[in-house]
């Protein structure tokens, strides 16, 4: 007969029970670094033990953690006093903390302070030395793994984001020994290719060790030296590594390296836009400006125009004969009055004004006017001139002395 098959979870119950009838695993104490700490909103405490060579999952339940008097991180070194079992829905055996006391700073955050303190010293985290990313790139280099979320969110995020941006990814180890010389490889690749304007480098999330091959110090170095401007985009919001110090521009994850990396199409649209009505209202500003300048060169070409100016001489040329018309005018009529005032005195004064108001001329045979009766002789023929004609009159009596006058 053969055996009868067991299900998952009495496997799971057997190796829980073989666990807890061990006495070394039922009451121990385990030394190790603390990595990829998480504070659960519930109160657990869960994280992973670790040293060079192995790596043993931890959970510390709310009733048991609020005896811990000291802040747990990451890179801390601790003692954990507890127990081994077996967390049957997922098939994991873990140490069930009921204690913890602090051992000092964990081997790998002290040699990744270390190293970021030698580096710091030789300037390699200076801002004056970072590089500024284009503004439209045409093609993104990017290094990472070709299996994980990150490129994959990247991918997506450059396409949504920017879709004129092509993309070319060296797929590489992100942890593990070999993963520091592919990703320095990787990078000067991409860094040689005349086509490439800028470089993602990074990973998804992790513990201090899974992230450590961005804390190398030839891809630390790698990055110093690139021609090209580098965005890391290693691990989550709170992991740092030595990348993100020395690279260009820091990203907290991988969708967020590839926004900084691109612009989006449709803000650029909208700027496009902007622009090329700011442009429109400049233009016209500019065009009324120069309009206004060519007319008041045009005022001032035409005030001193020789044409013009000789047309306003004309001008005043005759206004000044109109003005001396008038005066001509003015004169000759003053002049006509006088004349006409001479004319009318001598006239009144003129013999024949006398005979219009009834008085005679004598004249003798000779026209000659008789103003005194010693010019006069007895039978002496004369002229008698008067207003409408002349009388031949003939004198019969002189009476000398006195004015005559006979009746009838």
């Amino acid at each position: 007969m053969g055996i009868k098959p067991l299900k998952v979870s009495e496997v799971n119950q057997y190796i829980k029970k073989t666990f807890a009838g061990d006495w070394l695993l039922s009451n121990i104490k385990v030394e190790g670094e603390i990595s990829n700490f998480k504070h659960h909103y519930s109160g657990h405490m869960y994280f992973s033990l670790k040293d060079d060579k192995g790596k043993l999952k931890c959970v510390m339940f709310k009733s048991d953690n609020r005896l811990v008097n000291f802040e747990l991180k990451d890179g801390l070194k601790i003692i954990v006093t507890g127990y081994i079992s077996v967390y049957e829905k997922e098939g994991n055996y873990q140490l069930y903390a009921k204690k913890i006391e602090e051992s000092g700073i964990g081997d790998l955050f002290l040699a990744f302070e270390k190293l970021k303190a030698k580096l710091e010293k030789e300037g390699l985290f200076d801002p004056e030395n970072k590089k500024e990313l284009p503004y439209l790139p045409k093609k993104v280099g990017v290094v990472t793994s070709s299996t994980g979320a990150a490129i994959k969110d990247i991918i997506t995020v450059i396409k949504r984001r920017f879709p004129l941006t092509n993309i070319l990814i060296y797929p590489v180890l992100v942890q593990g020994v070999q993963a520091p010389k592919e990703i320095v490889e990787g990078l000067k690749y991409l860094d040689d290719r005349d086509d490439i304007d800028v470089i993602i480098t990074g990973r998804g999330g992790g513990s201090i060790e899974e992230l450590f091959a961005f804390n190398d110090e030839s891809v630390a170095r790698t990055i110093y030296n690139m021609r090209k401007p580098v965005i890391s985009a290693v691990g989550h919001e709170t992991d740092f590594t030595i990348a993100d110090f020395v690279a260009d521009l820091r990203a907290p994850t991988p969708s967020a390296a590839a926004e900084l990396a691109t612009p989006e199409l449709s803000e650029l649209k909208e700027n496009l836009e902007r622009m090329f009505a700011r442009l429109g209202k400049d233009c016209k500003h500019i065009l009324n400006d120069y309009n206004l300048k060519l007319e008041y060169i045009k005022r001032g070409l035409d005030f001193y125009n020789p044409i013009n100016q000789l047309k306003e001489r004309i001008q005043e040329q005759d206004d000044l004969f109109k003005k001396l018309s008038q005066l001509m005018e003015i004169k000759f009529k003053r002049e006509r009055d006088k004349v006409e005032n001479i004319f009318s005195k001598l006239r009144y004064l003129s013999p024949t004004s006398l005979l219009d108001r009834g008085y005679s001329i004598l004249l003798d045979e000779k026209d000659n006017m008789i103003n005194s009766v010693n010019d006069l002789s007895i039978d002496k023929e004369l002229k008698l001139l008067i207003k409408d004609g002349m009388i031949k009159v003939k004198v019969v009596k002189i009476n000398k002395g006195e004015f005559y006058y006979e009746e009838k």
